[in-house]
């Protein structure tokens, strides 16, 4: 995990939400992520990183370098 404060994660879902538990869908709205290949930029912290652990299988995450 990084430590810097003001680091982001470029988060892009890569396969389908169907047939997975309600959970996993309700996580991926949570992190702004609408349709299929949509990415959205959160910041880098532990609520974050614990959400994308949860569903690491669905996404494709990169760092953006500042």
């Amino acid at each position: 995990m990084s430590k810097k404060t003001n680091a982001t994660l470029r988060i892009t879902q890569i396969r389908s939400s169907i047939d997975y538990r309600q959970r996993a869908r309700k996580t991926l709205e949570a992190l702004g992520i609408k349709r299929m290949h949509h990415t959205v930029e959160q910041p880098d912290n532990p609520a974050i990183r614990g959400m994308i652990k949860a569903i690491e299988h669905l996404l494709k995450v990169e760092e953006v370098k500042e």
